[in-house]
């Protein structure tokens, strides 16, 4: 406990310099600023920035996107409570009371509702990567490739059955994305699959170029394609949070803190459901439960606080399994990988000073959302004046260059056009995005593991089935799929309606 509070002092201290603080408050408010502006996702500014700090040093790039990351989280609340508009899909939900109390005329309140939810959100959810980071990332050393293989496509089925939406559009959207993580060369024997004699599809198709298609190229297509939104500029009062309100709201900030963490744990849910499970559970618990909808403090505080502690959440599994607990913690991940250091189990025993380093980050870019949004609001409101059709062409271009800037090859700016249409095309159809990046990050992980495995087991799948932790993460996989399915979910909730109604006597 005192070695690892002596690290995480060293870690924050060695980021106390000017050029760290310059970085780490530029990239805070260009994360707000993303957040605010509608369109721009977090998940679109963690992969373009990934590709813009690659000359960075790693420790400095790493600290760049994880305050782009909070920031940007936050900064989507400035929109939804002033245009009623959501700047990420992740601040939606606070549309639903954030624009109700800025009709009142307590838009300021409502503003200062959100940073101190969000600051305490984020808050739990750091406490809880301090503390339970190290446990999960001991716990999975004893795992072995067959619990691996489970995890990831355990993660793949929960961003296709709870993302949202048709069930089955989640599942073909994940497994679109693993069989695009096979293009390429095998990578025991080497052989090329689906490469067609092309040598640049040989090497595979690029996560950070894919990222920038789907997420970049694809909203500038989409915003272009859609009808502008008018923008207005509002008069706010004192944004100054109240103590009343955070303190009347406690268990609410608590209960948030807790359920957003638990969501971001979870591959691929992501910030949107947090907010929505956190501002469910309060009103559910709520005496206030009228409020709701039409300008409640305490509907706002929870979903804002929920989405925030998932941000801290998501990365637990980043660094504990290798595997991301929300799109943008996928490019996060992506970056780390880039940058030489291996997500996982053996984090703690080979690099343990990054996550010490990444509790820093995500502390120093918690206290730096919260000084922007006690101070920068009134110029947040003239940025959020600037039509987004107009932001479209510089992203189109700032996505173009990163996507070339890693490798220098422009077959990667052709992967990025090819992926924004994709993107597009599924957005149309209503298609989650989610799982799509989760099998493009898992993809090289389940088939090294499910390889791996039958070497180890001389080609027997028992392993995957018997053991008793891949045993029950399999079973825990296979539960999700039925549950997804609606004639097996009410089949289960038949057959546990008689498991429990037997010997119950007729009244």
């Amino acid at each position: 406990m005192l070695e690892g509070l002596s690290q995480f002092g060293s870690a924050f201290a060695g980021f106390m310099t000017p050029g760290t603080l310059f970085n780490v408050l530029w990239a805070t408010f260009l994360g707000i600023v993303i957040g605010a502006l509608p369109g721009l996702t977090a998940t679109m500014g963690v992969a373009l920035m990934t590709t813009l700090t690659f000359t960075m040093g790693r420790d400095q790039a790493i600290l760049v996107l994880v305050c782009v990351y909070v920031g940007a989280i936050y900064g989507g609340s400035r929109s939804a409570i002033l245009l009623n508009i959501p700047g990420t899909p992740a601040s939606a939900c606070s549309t639903l009371d954030g624009f109700p109390l800025a009709r009142q005329g307590l838009a300021g309140r409502a503003m200062g509702i959100s940073t101190s939810g969000s600051w305490l959100g984020t808050l739990f959810g750091i406490v809880c990567v301090a503390l339970f980071t190290p446990l999960l990332a001991e716990a999975a050393l004893s795992f072995q490739s067959y619990e691996f293989f489970w995890i990831g496509v355990f993660g793949i089925v929960i961003a296709g059955t709870l993302a949202g939406g048709d069930p089955l559009k989640g599942y073909i959207a994940g497994f679109l994305g693993l069989w695009i993580a096979t293009i390429g060369q095998e990578p025991h024997y080497n052989y090329h699959r689906f490469a067609y004699g092309w040598a640049d599809l040989s090497g595979g198709i690029g996560l950070l170029p894919a990222l920038v298609g789907v997420f970049g190229v694809a909203e500038v297509l989409t915003a272009m394609r859609g009808p502008a939104y008018r923008v207005t500029s509002k008069a706010v009062d004192s944004i100054l949070p109240r103590l009343a309100d955070v303190w009347k709201y406690k268990r609410t900030i608590f209960r948030s803190g807790a359920i957003g963490t638990f969501i971001g744990v979870l591959p691929g849910l992501g910030e949107d459901t947090a907010a929505w499970s956190s501002y469910a559970a309060a009103r559910r618990a709520s005496q206030e439960k009228e409020k709701f909808g039409k300008g409640s403090v305490e509907g706002l505080m929870a979903a804002e606080t929920g989405e925030s502690a998932c941000v801290p959440g998501a990365i637990i599994p980043v660094l504990t399994l290798a595997v991301p607990g929300s799109a943008p913690a996928a490019a996060l991940m992506a970056a780390i990988m880039i940058h030489d250091f291996k997500p996982g189990p053996m984090l703690m025993i080979e690099t343990p000073q990054l996550f010490y380093q990444i509790v820093a980050m995500l502390v120093i870019a918690d206290m730096a959302k919260l000084a922007f949004g006690l101070t920068l609001v009134r110029p947040l409101l003239w940025i959020l004046l600037v039509p987004r059709e107009r932001l479209m062409p510089i992203i189109f271009v700032l996505c173009t260059v990163g996507a070339f800037a890693i490798t220098q090859r422009v077959f990667d700016i052709y992967v990025m056009l090819f992926f924004g249409l994709v993107g597009f095309v599924m957005r149309e159809l209503k298609f989650p995005m989610a799982p799509l990046i989760l099998g493009l990050v898992l993809g090289e992980l389940l088939e090294q593991n499910l390889t791996r495995g039958l070497v180890i087991s001389s080609g027997s799948v028992a392993p995957f089935f018997t053991r008793p932790v891949s045993g029950v993460l399999a079973a825990i996989t296979i539960f999700a799929i039925l549950w997804s399915i609606p004639p097996a979910q009410r089949k289960i909730k038949a057959g546990v309606r008689g498991l429990f109604g037997r010997g119950r006597r007729p009244a």
